[in-house]
């Protein structure tokens, strides 16, 4: 194996024998921490010297060893062809020697220092200094000790003899030790530091370039460029821990994975963790603090006080870690050294560990947070300041969003705590730290919970937060008893105390709207001032007003002025759905589908499952919505995966709808009723997520060819929404849906009957609810009453961007002008249907629109072209530019465009910039007027 970095010392210790091989003595001592080439580079000089015709005397020193009397000289002497003046053999001189060190009594070995060695041991070790001497004059002789720290007292002192008489003779004594495992014996040192002839050689860790050379040797030349510096970065540079790391890397570099990043794994850690046995036990204890401790500050006086040692004798053993590559900055280099190390302590020692770290901090007046951690890792008594200090740093990681930390000190404080009063206050903490992780983890305590508020042993602060995550798991009796608690004290209440219940109850009322009346009904005074600037309050009035009067441009502003008063935190998560779902229902797609992406990349930033998974789940229905199956599907399955069925109570309904409807509307029925197959609790009908359920599993009835089953689930929705107050069909357009079960069983009047109140309902204003309104009028009217009605509905989806709605109408409007024999137009806007159909995948919809003549072929447009190819480059553009497009093409004017889409004149100007160049004309007049479809 090549000594990469290491030729000159190797050439300065090659060229040492070659000097002293006529006559004279030296000495030499190699440093270095462990793994860095040591015991390679003295195998190196001990081939040297072999193959010179040297003799070669070498040991290696161990930890076992150490104490056991002359086990360093046996390895030197036993086998090598050494004999005494008189002939003997040195080995038996050696041996009776080693025996009679040991039969000196039952006491511990002796030192055999000047005062403990008797005059037989010292005239017995001089002649086998005087054996190697005399082979001297024969051949030159090589005396090799690597890890010499741990050598034995008897051969040590033999080592001093021997140096004693080192000028006059062709003797080279080399010498390894490890720098991590401590110096060797002072007197060692300061016999070879007197000589002249000494030289002191230092390995020190790798350079970048030297890991890359090493790491070519391992993997090839290219993974090793590609790899170098992280595995510099991780190793310090030591060639035993490159070497490991080189080792974890291997399959990916085998399998070709082209990454600049190395594979840390098993190898590593196990290199690291032996690094470390190999040491002195206070490096290996010490690593154990650094690796419970792990912030780099102070870290020789804080592990001093752990360790309960002399600060300096701490400082050398950091700055040995630092020197073998170990460390850097007072912390272990990778988490999985870290690990590695946490996981070598035994229970008890890990314990014991934190706790004296806990009880450091603590006088040292460190932030609760970082007490905690140790105070977790504790199994056995903590003082009696750790349960009100592990609430304080649960309350700080809640207010930090890291609900997982916080869990983790509520479940520790409980394990501690003996006052019942002070564990009933700790359930109610811990059931919402479980809430934000998983909900089902908090139902087991919820029970507990609601008995403790009733007995009056629940502190009524908790009683908000209870009632929530027991309308949530569709306890609604016990709910409604926390909520009559809060309101009984409502003449008592501080200002921001009422303000909290109104945003809740405002939050609850448009959840379980057939539950909860509005705060408005019931708060006291003092709360409505400070409730009325809640940007919470504002979203989620915002969503009741639009759920209970329609699409409202006003109420939208105000859901998108309330979002931007907030951050995401455990006390403005729900609303902000809320304020999403305002955008949601009022037909801001783009601004929905802008404002959730934001919310959920912040829940995946924080790392809270729960709000990643409802984040996840409301932006896979505004892809439904938008006509993107695949997305919302991907979404809702995300959510599902992140907080589990079991987990999501009544507000299962969501996601579960989501993959219903986009199952359904991409023909996969087998998938959306392996969903419908999930069990769901009864009380998911009390919310409005029972709504999108039944919503969902209508339409799937009504593909699956069930239309008695379907109507009854439309007519469900029904009764839920006028009893809730909330009938307006841009929530669930139920009316609509009845009138397309009607026609399935033959019943046109009834579903003309329904198609025209909802039309109705939905008014004059340009609306998603209008459009799939003349939808279902269309499909109820005669066949020449439809163009006309069709035609609308595709305007306003256009500009809304439902593209299955949208590739629907298209679809209807085509097959209508092949109904009324306006051929001409027919095949092009079938041809625009198959297109959208295809690319939403609404394959049901694909294969109708390709009965009746249609093709998603793609045309190229031409400005002069047919209006069914003018229509079709209208799917090129976004759904904001589609929206310009049109009332560009109808003859307005930029300004008028402006006021009509609440934007400013330039963007118009940036859109219609845009538009020209993605369809190739020049002037308004060639733009593809929505009128021709």
């Amino acid at each position: 194996m090549h000594l990469v970095e290491r030729d000159g010392e190797l050439a300065a210790l090659l060229g040492m024998l070659d000097d002293r091989s006529t006559g004279g003595g030296s000495t030499a001592l190699i440093s270095g921490g462990i793994g860095c080439g040591k015991t390679e580079l003295m195998r190196r000089v001990l081939s040297g010297a072999e193959q010179s015709g040297w003799t070669v005397l070498s040991a290696v020193g161990t930890r076992a060893e150490r104490h056991s009397p002359g086990s360093v000289l046996g390895q030197l002497l036993r086998y090598a062809d050494v004999t005494l003046e008189d002939g003997s053999s040195a080995a038996e001189l050696l041996e009776g020697l080693v025996g009679a060190g040991r039969s000196a009594g039952d006491g511990p070995t002796p030192d055999y220092d000047d005062s403990a060695l008797d005059a037989a041991a010292t005239t017995a070790l001089h002649r086998l200094c005087t054996a190697v001497l005399q082979r001297t004059e024969h051949t030159p002789v090589l005396v090799c000790v690597d890890d010499v720290q741990f050598t034995d007292p008897l051969s040590l002192h033999w080592l001093l003899h021997l140096l004693h008489r080192l000028p006059d003779s062709r003797l080279t004594v080399v010498l390894a030790e490890c720098t991590l495992s401590g110096p060797a014996h002072p007197r060692l040192h300061a016999e070879l530091l007197r000589r002249a002839d000494h030289r002191r050689i230092t390995l020190g860790t790798l350079s970048p370039p030297g890991v890359e050379t090493l790491l070519a040797e391992q993997l090839g030349a290219g993974p090793a460029a590609r790899l170098a510096a992280g595995v510099h970065a991780i190793s310090g540079g030591n060639p035993l821990i490159v070497r490991a790391l080189a080792e974890d890397s291997r399959p990916a570099v085998d399998a070709a994975a082209a990454t600049d990043e190395p594979t840390v794994g098993d190898a590593y850690g196990d290199t690291v963790l032996s690094c470390l046995h190999s040491g002195r036990p206070l490096l290996l204890r010490l690593a154990q603090v650094l690796a419970e401790l792990d912030d780099g500050t102070a870290v020789a006086a804080r592990a001093a006080r752990v360790l309960e040692q002399e600060p300096a004798r701490v400082e050398r053993a950091v700055r040995a870690l630092e020197t073998a590559g170990l460390t850097h900055d007072g912390r272990l280099r990778h988490p999985v050294a870290r690990q590695a190390v946490r996981d070598g302590m035994s229970p008890r020692r890990r314990s014991d560990l934190n706790r004296r770290i806990a009880e450091l901090l603590y006088a040292q007046g460190a932030p609760a947070t970082q007490v905690a951690r140790h105070l977790s890792a504790v199994e056995g008594p903590v003082p009696a300041w750790a349960v009100p200090l592990l609430r304080e740093a649960a309350e700080r990681f809640l207010a930090a969003n890291r609900a997982a930390e916080a869990h983790e000190c509520v479940v520790t404080a409980l394990r501690h705590c003996t006052d019942d009063c002070d564990r009933v206050g700790l359930k109610a903490l811990l059931a919402g730290t479980a809430w934000l992780l998983n909900p089902s983890i908090s139902a087991r305590h919820l029970g507990e919970l609601a008995s403790a508020l009733h007995q009056g042993r629940l502190p009524e602060r908790h009683a908000l937060m209870l009632a929530k995550y027991l309308m949530w798991h569709g306890r609604f009796d016990e709910a409604v008893v926390a909520l009559d608690r809060i309101g009984a004290r409502a003449g008592r209440l501080e200002r921001r105390e009422a303000a909290e219940i109104h945003a809740t109850r405002e939050l609850l009322s448009a959840t379980y709207p057939g539950l909860v009346r509005r705060a408005g009904d019931t708060t006291a005074a003092p709360g409505r001032a400070g409730a009325a600037a809640d940007p919470r309050v504002r979203g989620v009035a915002a969503l009741s007003r639009i759920l209970t009067h329609g699409p409202d441009g006003e109420a939208a502003a105000a859901a998108e002025a309330a979002m931007r008063g907030m951050q995401l935190t455990k006390h403005t998560q729900e609303w902000l759905t809320c304020a999403v779902a305002a955008l949601f229902f009022a037909d801001r797609l783009e601004e929905a589908s802008t404002w959730c992406d934001h919310w959920l990349a912040e829940a995946r930033h924080r790392n809270v499952p729960l709000w990643t998974a409802e984040f996840a789940s409301l932006r896979a229905g505004i892809a439904v919505r938008g006509g993107d199956l695949a997305e919302a599907r991907r979404l809702a399955e995300s959510a599902l995966a992140l907080v589990p069925a079991e987990s999501w109570g009544v507000c299962l309904g969501g996601p579960l709808a989501h993959l219903v409807h986009a199952g359904t509307e991409a023909g996969d029925l087998a998938t959306a009723a392996a969903y419908l197959d999930v069990p769901v609790p009864e009380g998911m009908f009390e919310s409005r997520f029972g709504l999108y359920y039944l919503h969902a599993r209508g339409r799937y009835r009504l593909a699956a060819g069930q239309p008695h089953a379907a109507l009854g689930d439309f007519l469900a929705c029904g009764d839920l929404v006028r009893r809730w107050h909330f009938d307006q069909p841009t929530l669930v357009p139920w009316r609509s849906e009845a009138a397309h079960a009607h026609l399935a069983l033959g019943d046109t009047d009834r579903a003309r009957a329904l198609a025209r109140e909802q039309l109705a309902l939905a008014g004059e204003h340009p609306s998603w609810a209008r459009a799939v309104s003349l939808r279902a009028v269309a499909a109820a009217s005669a066949w020449q009453e439809r163009p006309a009605l069709l035609t609308e509905a595709v305007e306003l989806l256009e500009g809304i961007g439902d593209r299955v709605q949208l590739a629907g109408a298209l679809a209807d409007l085509g097959l209508a002008y092949g109904r009324t024999r306006r051929l001409g137009r027919m095949r092009p806007v079938l041809d625009l249907a198959a297109r959208m159909a295809e690319e939403t995948g609404a394959l049901p919809l694909l294969r109708t629109v390709r009965e009746a003549g249609g093709t998603s072929g793609r045309r190229p447009y031409a400005g002069q072209g047919t209006a069914g190819e003018a229509c079709g480059v209208l799917t090129r553009l976004s759904a904001a530019e589609r929206r310009v497009a049109a009332l560009a093409a109808r003859g307005h004017t930029n300004r008028e465009i402006a006021e009509k889409l609440t934007i400013t004149t330039s963007t118009v100007e940036q859109h219609l910039t845009r538009v020209f160049r993605k369809l190739g004309v020049r002037a308004r007049k060639e733009l593809p007027a929505a009128s021709l479809l």
